[in-house]
C-alpha cells in the first residue's frame, strides 16, 4: 500500500472500527517498510500480521535515542529532538512531512477546546526555547499562527510583560491559552494574587528542569489554581516520539484525540494488556507517526477508565526522567 494513502484516511477515523482497521493496515505496512521496527519484530518472533490492536507489539520509545526509525526511505523535513539529560543520548523523531503534523496537533487540540481562532496562546517555555528540535516549542508556534490574532507571543522570563498582556487580553474580553513549563509558571503564578476564571486556560507541560524542587501534581496545580484565581490546570500528553497529544482538563485526567489510542500493559509483560482501572505501564498507538513507528511503548505508568480516559500515575524506575510533560507521581 502507498503510505499517501494514510496521510488522508488517518483523518477520516470516524469510531473504534475505523481507528483499528487501519491501524491494523499501518501495523503491516510498517513491519515491511521499516527497517528497526522490522528487526524488532523479528526479535520477538513475529510476521506483521495481527487481527486486533491488542495483537500489535509495540516498540519501546528509548529505540528512538539509537537507532534511526524510518518507516521507508526519505529526507527528513524536521528533527524532533527530546531534552534529555547531560550525558545522555536524546531521541530523534524525523519527520518526512510537517503538514501531517500540523493538521494532527490543530485537529487535535479543536476536538478538545473547539475552534482556535477564539484563543490568544501565550507561552512561558524558557527551557526549550534555548535549544532547538523542541517539539513542543513547533506544537506552541503551530497554534499561535493558526489563531491568527496577532497578539500571540513567548514570554521567556519576562512575567511583568506577561502580566500586562494578559491583564489587557481579560479586560478586551478575550480568552487566553496559557501553556507552561512547570517551574516557569509557578515562578510567574508565585509573584501573583489575580483572579483569572474562565478567561484564561493554564495548560502546564511539566518539568522543573532542575531550577525546583520537584512536586507532586496535585501540589503544584494547588499553587496555581490558589495565585492564578483558576478553578482547574490543563495539561498535555504528548512527547518526541509522538505526533499526536491527549489533552486534560484537570485533575491528571486525559482524554485521547481521534488519532491515537492508550493501551495499558502488564508491568512485567510488555506483550500483555490489564483491564480497565488496572495500573500497568502505557503503550501508544499514533496513526499519524506513518514514517515513523505508530506502535510505541512508554516508560510510563498510567491507568485507563472505562470512559477511555486515562491518568499517568509516574515513571519506571528506570527510566530517564522527562521534562516534557507532567511524568511525577501525583
Amino acid at each position: 500500500m502507498d503510505a499517501r494513502l494514510f496521510e488522508k484516511r488517518i483523518f477520516e477515523v470516524k469510531n473504534d472500527a475505523d481507528f483499528e482497521k487501519l491501524a491494523l493496515q499501518i501495523y503491516d505496512f510498517q513491519s515491511i517498510n521499516n527497517p528497526t521496527y522490522r528487526r524488532y519484530l523479528q526479535y520477538l518472533g513475529r510476521d506483521g500480521r495481527a487481527d486486533s490492536l491488542c495483537q500489535i507489539p509495540c516498540m519501546p520509545v528509548s529505540f528512538f535515542k539509537d537507532f534511526e526509525v524510518k518507516t521507508t526511505q526519505f529526507a527528513e523535513q524536521l528533527i524532533f529532538t527530546s531534552s534529555g539529560t547531560t550525558g545522555r543520548q536524546t531521541s530523534r523523531h524525523f519527520v518526512k512531512n510537517p503538514r501531517i503534523y500540523y493538521k494532527c496537533l490543530l485537529r487535535g487540540f479543536e476536538e478538545f477546546y473547539g475552534d482556535i481562532r477564539q484563543y490568544t496562546v501565550l507561552a512561558l517555555l524558557p527551557a526549550y526555547l534555548e535549544r532547538t528540535g523542541s517539539s513542543l516549542v513547533t506544537m506552541v508556534e503551530q497554534l499561535m499562527e493558526a489563531s491568527g490574532n496577532g497578539t500571540d507571543g513567548f514570554f521567556l522570563y519576562d512575567f511583568d510583560a506577561l502580566e500586562r498582556r494578559i491583564d489587557h487580553l481579560i479586560a478586551n474580553n478575550n480568552k487566553v491559552l496559557l501553556v507552561g513549563v512547570t517551574f516557569a509558571l509557578l515562578d510567574y503564578a508565585e509573584k501573583l494574587h489575580k483572579h483569572y476564571g474562565d478567561r484564561v486556560i493554564v495548560m502546564e507541560t511539566g518539568g522543573m528542569k532542575g531550577r525546583r524542587k520537584e512536586m507532586v501534581r496535585e501540589e503544584v496545580h494547588e499553587i496555581l489554581c490558589n495565585h492564578l484565581g483558576i478553578s482547574a490546570i490543563h495539561s498535555e500528553y504528548g512527547m518526541t516520539e509522538l505526533l499526536s497529544q491527549a489533552y486534560s482538563d484537570g485533575n491528571g485526567i486525559y482524554r485521547e484525540t481521534s488519532t491515537m489510542r492508550i493501551l495499558i500493559r502488564e508491568h512485567n509483560d510488555p506483550l500483555q494488556y490489564v483491564g480497565n482501572g488496572i495500573s500497568g505501564g502505557i503503550n501508544v498507538i499514533d496513526l499519524a507517526n506513518i514514517y515513523s513507528c505508530s506502535f510505541l511503548e512508554t516508560s510510563d505508568l498510567g491507568i485507563k477508565y472505562a470512559d477511555g480516559s486515562f491518568k499517568v500515575l509516574g515513571r519506571f524506575d528506570d527510566a530517564d526522567r522527562r521534562g516534557c510533560n507532567l511524568l511525577y507521581a501525583g
